[in-house]
């Protein structure tokens, strides 16, 4: 059964040094994405410029009620590289030690036991969102009241501004998730496929939105960054996550023609 594949996956996957490098990162890119925002945020009630896989909000958007989990947003693309990575990792490494191998004899439906691993990464990335929303809660006020800036809106509303960010977050991770799989079994390599995710967000998307604006809304970061806001003025809420499930779905058809025709022995 599918169940006994996701098992078997969630106990391999939750090595200590794989989850605390997944989670440790989480952490950090809050608190330093938080500490920026005190910093070019505060100062300034014009938006800061966006950089490679960052968008940061207004001083207006960060004081507002959702302004609490601006953080999450933010950094969205650096979570998301982190876990194109974990799951490319994941992937990649069961070629790499040749345990593919025998997870194939054990479980000749290869459709099952990519949906095994699916639905195990997914649940760490589950984990991953919640780890990130814990840090946030913690970390954005201490960072605005070190920037001197007025959240006194912040506790509006608070439990649906958490579940939205929460959800939302866990979404665009999820694509990221599934595109960092993609590229594993298409390369069988994590370390070329965390290259071209890492090359993606910091260089190609960049040139491309640079020299082609007409679609500069519509790239895979744009639209994940969108996600991740709960939409933009570019880019509605709804059509985001619409991109969102199509790269999801395209990304998953992909992946389980790869591995179902695939020979796994060569």
């Amino acid at each position: 059964m599918m169940i006994n594949a996701m098992r078997s996956e969630l106990i391999r996957t939750r090595r200590k040094g794989v989850l605390l490098g997944w989670f440790g990162l989480t952490v950090l890119f809050t608190a330093m994405i938080n500490t920026v925002l005190a910093q070019v945020v505060g100062d300034t009630s014009a938006p800061p410029a966006s950089g490679p896989g960052v968008s940061f909000p207004t001083l207006a958007q960060w004081q507002s009620a959702d302004g609490i989990v601006a953080g999450l947003s933010s950094a969205a693309g650096m979570y998301g590289v982190v876990t194109l990575s974990f799951w490319a990792i994941a992937t990649a490494g069961d070629y790499s030690t040749g345990l593919i191998r025998l997870l194939a004899s054990a479980q000749p439906d290869r459709v099952r036991l990519l949906l095994g691993k699916v639905a195990a990464l997914t649940v760490w990335t589950a984990a991953a969102a919640t780890v990130a929303l814990i840090a946030n809660l913690v970390i954005a006020p201490m960072a605005a009241g070190a920037g001197d800036v007025d959240v006194s809106a912040w506790g509006q509303d608070i439990g649906p501004v958490l579940a939205g960010a929460w959800v939302n977050l866990f979404c665009t991770l999820l694509v990221w998730g599934v595109i960092g799989l993609v590229l594993a079994l298409v390369t069988r390599s994590a370390a070329i496929s965390i290259s071209v995710g890492v090359g993606y967000v910091l260089v190609v998307e960049s040139v491309i939105t640079a020299a082609l604006d007409a679609i500069a809304d519509w790239t895979p970061g744009a639209t994940l960054s969108a996600l991740a806001q709960g939409g933009t003025p570019g880019i509605p809420y709804s059509s985001a996550l619409m991109m969102g499930a199509l790269y999801t779905l395209v990304g998953l058809g992909i992946a389980f023609t790869v591995f179902k025709r695939r020979d796994i022995t060569d």
